[in-house]
C-alpha cells in the first residue's frame, strides 16, 4: 500500500505529500500525528513544528528556506511565507569524503555493449555525420542539405502534420467549411525511408545564431563547442559550412580540436561559401564530398566494448516535487553503478547545486578540484547578481506549482542525481573529461544549454529526469526522458521512455529502478532501439554565450 507521506532525511522539518491529503485528515507519521488545517496536493511540503518569522526550514538535511511568516505546525510551506536560504560554503571549510562505498556490480562485470570504436579509444554508442555552420549565415544552406540528405538516403521522418494541412486543403477546395470542423486529425502512420548506410545512424545539422557580430569571448566559444562535438565519441565526421569573412573561423575550429586532441583524426570537409563564388558550386561540392566521408563512414560496425566506456550525462528538467524522491536518485545510483564500473558520469546545472555546494566541495578528489568547483560557483553567481538576478529565481511557475518553493529545495533535489561517489573532475563549460568516474560540468539549468554542454564534455547518452514532461533532445547524444510518476508517463507517453512512478507507489526501490534503468541504457548504447526524442526527431542545440542563463 503507498504511504501517505515522507520524510527525506531524518533531519528534516518537513514532510512530503505522496498523494492529496485532506484538510483536517490526520496524519500518523514516526509516532507523531499531524492534523492539516488545509488541503495539501501531492508532492507539496507540511512543516514537523511551529515556525517562528526567521526560523529555518530543512529538507534533504540541508537548509532550502526561511520562513517569512509564522508557520503552524501541519501548515504547508509555500512562496508566501517561506524564500530562499541556503548555507554558506567554502573549501575553507572542506571536510574530505574518504569512505565511498561503492555499489556491488558483480553481475555486470563481465557484461559489454554494441558500440563504435574511435581511434582515439573512446567508444560511441551511435554513429553520426555532423554539419555545422562558422556562422548563422549559412544556416539556410544548413536546412537545404539537410532537407536534401535526409529524404534521400532515408533519414526523413514522416510528416504526420503534413498530411494533416493536405487533407484540410482538400476539404476546402471542396467547399466543406463544416467538414473542416468535423475533420478527425488521425495521426497518419507513416514509415521511415530505407537507410542507405545502414551503419550509419544519421547526419545531423545544427542551426546557431552566433560566430559573427558579438563579442570575441562567444565566437570563441563557439569554435570551443564544436571541437568538443566534433570529439564526441558519438561523432564520424564533420563537414563545415564557413562565409569566410566571420570572427569564428576555421583556424580557431582546428586549433580548439587539436588542442583537446592531438591525435584527432576524424574527416573535416570545409567550404567556404566566398572561395566558391556562387551557392550552387560550394552547395554541390558540399554534397559530393559529403556523400564520399558517408561511405567510408558506414564501413565502421558496432563491436563488443566494456561498460566503462560508457558516458552518461544526468540531467533534469520540467522538475516536479517528486523529482528528488524518485527518478533522481533512481540517476544519482546508476551514477554510482557506472563510476563503479569504470565509467564517466556528468553532473551539470551549476545554479541547481546551490545549497549543497559544500557537499560537493567535500566530494572533491583533491583540494585543487574543489577551488575550481568554488570559483566557477562564485563566479557564476556574481555574473547573475550584477544583472539584478540570482539563482534564487532559478524555480519555474511549473516547479513551483509542483512544490519546489524555492532554488534551495529544487537544487538539493537536483544534487541527487549524482549519487555518492567521489567528484574526480569540475569542468568549465566546453572541457573535456580525461579520467574515469564523476565530473561536475558548468552550464545553466536551462535544459537544451545544459544539455548542449554534457554532450561537449563527452556523453554519449542522457538521462534526463521530468515530472512536468519536455520534449528535449540532443542532436549526437541520445537523450532518455525518465519520468518522476506514472501519471506522467501515462499521459505523455510519445516522449518518456523510463518510469521510476513505482517507487512512489511503494512497489520498487530506488536501487531496483537504477538497475533495471542500467540495463535499458546498454541496450540503447547497442542500437537496439530509439529513445523517444529520437524517433521525434528532437534534435535540440543552442550554444551557450555566457551571459545569465539560470
Amino acid at each position: 500500500m503507498q504511504h501517505k507521506v515522507l520524510k527525506v532525511n531524518p533531519s528534516d522539518n518537513v514532510i512530503v505529500a505522496l498523494r492529496n491529503l485532506e484538510a483536517g485528515e490526520n496524519i500518523e507519521f514516526e509516532g507523531e500525528t499531524y492534523v492539516l488545517p488545509r488541503s495539501i496536493a501531492a508532492k507539496h511540503k507540511f512543516v514537523t513544528e511551529d515556525l517562528e518569522k526567521g526560523d529555518h526550514v530543512t529538507m534533504y538535511g540541508v537548509l532550502v528556506g526561511k520562513a517569512t511568516q509564522p508557520i503552524k505546525r501541519g501548515e504547508q510551506i509555500t512562496t508566501f511565507n517561506l524564500k530562499h536560504e541556503s548555507e554558506e560554503y567554502s573549501v575553507r571549510k572542506r571536510v574530505p569524503q574518504t569512505n565511498w562505498i561503492a555499489p556491488d556490480i558483480t553481475k555486470w562485470k563481465n557484461t559489454a555493449f554494441m558500440g563504435y570504436h574511435r581511434s582515439d579509444g573512446q567508444v560511441g554508442t551511435a554513429n553520426y555525420w555532423l554539419v555545422l555552420p562558422l556562422v548563422f549565415c549559412e544556416n539556410r544552406n544548413i536546412l537545404k542539405l539537410k532537407e536534401a540528405f535526409d529524404k534521400a538516403l532515408g533519414y526523413a521522418f514522416p510528416d504526420v502534420y503534413l498530411r494533416q494541412v493536405e487533407d484540410l486543403v482538400h476539404i476546402h477546395q471542396k467547399g466543406g467549411v463544416n467538414g473542416i470542423d468535423t475533420y478527425n486529425q488521425e495521426n497518419h502512420e507513416g514509415s521511415v525511408g530505407r537507410r542507405l548506410f545502414p551503419n550509419l545512424d544519421g547526419i545531423k545539422f545544427l542551426t546557431h545564431e552566433s560566430g559573427c557580430g558579438e563579442n570575441n569571448q562567444d565566437s570563441e566559444l563557439l569554435a570551443a563547442l564544436f571541437a568538443a562535438y566534433a570529439n564526441n565519441a558519438n561523432v564520424t565526421g564533420i563537414t563545415v559550412l564557413s562565409l569566410g569573412c566571420q570572427k569564428t573561423q576555421f583556424t580557431d575550429l582546428m586549433d580548439e580540436i587539436k588542442k583537446r586532441n592531438p591525435d584527432f583524426d576524424k574527416t573535416v570537409l570545409l567550404f567556404e561559401q566566398q572561395a566558391y563564388g556562387t551557392e550552387f558550386d560550394m552547395m554541390s561540392a558540399a554534397i559530393k564530398e559529403t556523400f564520399k566521408g558517408l561511405i567510408e563512414a558506414n564501413k565502421l560496425t558496432r563491436q563488443p566494448a566494456p561498460l566503462s566506456a560508457l558516458q552518461i550525462g544526468l540531467k533534469c528538467g520540467g522538475s516536479d516535487g517528486f523529482s528528488g524522491i524518485s527518478a533522481n536518485p533512481v540517476l544519482g545510483h546508476l551514477s554510482d553503478l557506472v563510476v563503479a564500473l569504470g565509467g564517466k558520469t556528468y553532473l551539470a546545472e551549476f545554479p541547481e547545486l546551490c545549497g549543497v555546494e559544500q557537499e560537493l566541495i567535500n566530494r572533491c578528489v583533491t583540494t585543487e578540484k574543489a577551488e575550481k568547483f568554488e570559483y566557477l560557483m562564485r563566479d557564476y553567481a556574481a555574473k547573475a547578481e550584477a544583472v539584478g538576478a540570482g539563482f534564487d529565481m532559478n524555480p519555474s511557475a511549473g516547479n513551483i506549482k509542483d512544490g519546489l518553493i524555492t532554488d534551495a529545495i529544487k537544487s538539493a533535489g537536483a544534487a541527487k542525481k549524482g549519487g555518492t561517489a567521489p567528484i574526480v573532475d569540475v569542468l568549465n563549460y566546453t572541457e573535456l573529461a580525461k579520467e574515469a568516474g564523476l565530473h561536475l560540468v558548468c552550464t545553466p539549468g536551462n535544459d537544451v544549454l545544459a544539455t548542449t554542454g554534457k554532450a561537449a564534455s563527452g556523453a554519449t547518452i542522457i538521462l534526463f529526469t521530468t515530472g512536468l514532461g519536455t520534449p528535449t533532445g540532443n542532436p549526437i547524444c541520445p537523450v532518455v526522458k525518465v519520468s518522476t510518476n506514472t501519471q506522467l508517463a501515462n499521459k505523455m507517453s510519445d516522449i518518456i521512455d523510463f518510469n521510476c512512478g513505482e517507487i512512489i507507489t511503494g512497489e520498487k526501490t530506488i536501487e531496483q529502478t537504477a538497475e533495471d534503468l542500467l540495463e535499458y541504457c546498454i541496450s540503447l548504447a547497442s542500437g537496439k532501439f530509439l529513445t523517444k526524442a529520437q524517433e521525434l526527431g528532437q534534435d535540440d542545440f543552442m550554444p551557450w554565450k555566457r551571459g545569465v542563463n539560470l
